[in-house]
C-alpha cells in the first residue's frame, strides 16, 4: 500500500495519507486525521485522471478548515436543535457551534482526531477511534471503526461500526464534496442529479432545523425523482432555497427497510463520470457548497460557492429530538452499523 507523510498536527502528532486502489486505476486517498477521504482518482471518458473530491494538500489544511471536506462526521452528523438532547431522561447540553444549535457534534469532533489504523491492504483500510464519556458532551465511551474499501466494480464502500457503554446518539456520515468534472473545474450546476425521494424535510428558517414535517417534493425545486441539472431550480423564488442559500436539505429516501439500496445518481457530461450513491440509512443530505467562499484547496485550487455537491447519507437532522423521525439513539452495548457506497462508472 502506498502511503505518504501528510504533516503534523498543531499538537505534534504525525499524520499519514494512505492510498487504496483497484486494478482498474481507481485510487482513493484516506488520511488517519479524521478518517478523511482526501482524493478519489477516476479515469474519465477521454482517458484523463480526475480527482473528483475537494480537499487540501496536507493535514494543516484539514485542521484549519471548517467545511468538513471528506471527513468522517460523528458521533452525530448534521444539526441538533438548541444544542440539547435527552437520553434516558437526562438532558445533555451540547456545544452551540451553529447559532444556538449543534452542528456535526462539536467544533472538535472525531473529524479532528488522529485515528488508529486497525488493518490495511492494497484495496482497503480500517480506522478506529475512541470517543470518551462526555467528550463532545455526549454520554458513553464510544468505540468506532470505519472501513474504506475499493472494489473491482469501481465502488468506494464505507462501513461504520460503533458501540457505546451508555445510551448515546450515533449517526455518522462522510462529508465528501464531489465535483465529477474534477475538484478544480468550477461549479457543479450542470451536473445531472437524481434522488430517489418523494419527500424531504423542510426547515424552520436559515438555521436549518427541520420543522418535523415530511413534505412531498412534487411541484417544488426539491423534486429530483427524474434526472435534472443541479442548477435548474436552485435560484427559484422558493422559501426553502432562500433558507439554505441553495440546497442544504435532507431527503427522505424511498426505500424499504434497511437494505443497501441506490438513493442517488449524479452525472457530469463533460467527463462522462457517473456516481451512484447507495446506503442502508433513511436519509441523504443534499448540500451544494453554498457557504464555501474562496477556500484554498489542494494543488493551488481555490474553491467557491457551488463548486461541489455533497450527498451525505444519514438519519434525519435533529432526529434524536423529533418523534416523527427514526431516532439514532442506541442503548449501551447496542451496535451502530451502517453502509454507504459511492459507485463510479463512465457513460
Amino acid at each position: 500500500m502506498e502511503q505518504i507523510n501528510f504533516g503534523k498536527t498543531k499538537e505534534g502528532q504525525e499524520v499519514m495519507n494512505y492510498f487504496i486502489t483497484n486494478s482498474k486505476g481507481v485510487k482513493v486517498g484516506v488520511t488517519d486525521y479524521g478518517a478523511t477521504v482526501t482524493s478519489i482518482l477516476i479515469t474519465d471518458k477521454n482517458g484523463n485522471q480526475r480527482d473528483v473530491v475537494l480537499g487540501y494538500d496536507n493535514v494543516e489544511g484539514y485542521q484549519r478548515g471548517n467545511s468538513y471536506f471528506g471527513a468522517t462526521v460523528g458521533r452525530n452528523c448534521n444539526r441538533i436543535a438548541n444544542a440539547e438532547v435527552t437520553l434516558d431522561g437526562i438532558v445533555y447540553k451540547l456545544e452551540k457551534n451553529d447559532n444556538e444549535n449543534n452542528l456535526h457534534s462539536a467544533s472538535h469532533g472525531i473529524d479532528k482526531k488522529v485515528w488508529s489504523v486497525l488493518s490495511r491492504e492494497e484495496n482497503k483500510i480500517v480506522f478506529s477511534c475512541v470517543s470518551k464519556d462526555m467528550e463532545q458532551d455526549f454520554p458513553g465511551n464510544m468505540q468506532a471503526q470505519v472501513l474504506y474499501e475499493v472494489t473491482e466494480e469501481n465502488e468506494l464502500i464505507i462501513k461504520y461500526h460503533a458501540v457505546s457503554d451508555k445510551t448515546t446518539v450515533m449517526n455518522f456520515t462522510n462529508h465528501s464534496y464531489f465535483n465529477l468534472g474534477g475538484h478544480d473545474s468550477g461549479d457543479v450546476l450542470e451536473h445531472v442529479l437524481q434522488i430517489n425521494a418523494s419527500h424531504y424535510t423542510p426547515v424552520c428558517d436559515s438555521k436549518s432545523i427541520p420543522t418535523g414535517e415530511i413534505s412531498a417534493v412534487e411541484g417544488t425545486p426539491f423534486d429530483f425523482r427524474k434526472p435534472k441539472k443541479i442548477g435548474k431550480d436552485i435560484s427559484e423564488d422558493f422559501e426553502q432555497l432562500k433558507y439554505g442559500n441553495g440546497y442544504d436539505h435532507n431527503f427522505a429516501l424511498d426505500k424499504n427497510g434497511e437494505d443497501v439500496e441506490i438513493c442517488a445518481e449524479c452525472y457530469c457530461e463533460k467527463t462522462g463520470i457517473q456516481m451512484d450513491v447507495l446506503t442502508d440509512l433513511p436519509g441523504v443530505q443534499l448540500y451544494t457548497a453554498n457557504f464555501v467562499d474562496g477556500e484554498n484547496g489542494k494543488n493551488n485550487a481555490i474553491y467557491y460557492k457551488r463548486n461541489a455537491v455533497c450527498l451525505e447519507t444519514q438519519f434525519y437532522p435533529n432526529a434524536a429530538n423529533e418523534d416523527n423521525f427514526k431516532k439514532p439513539i442506541f442503548k449501551a452495548g447496542e451496535p451502530y452499523d451502517a453502509t454507504t457506497i459511492y459507485r463510479f462508472s463512465i457513460k
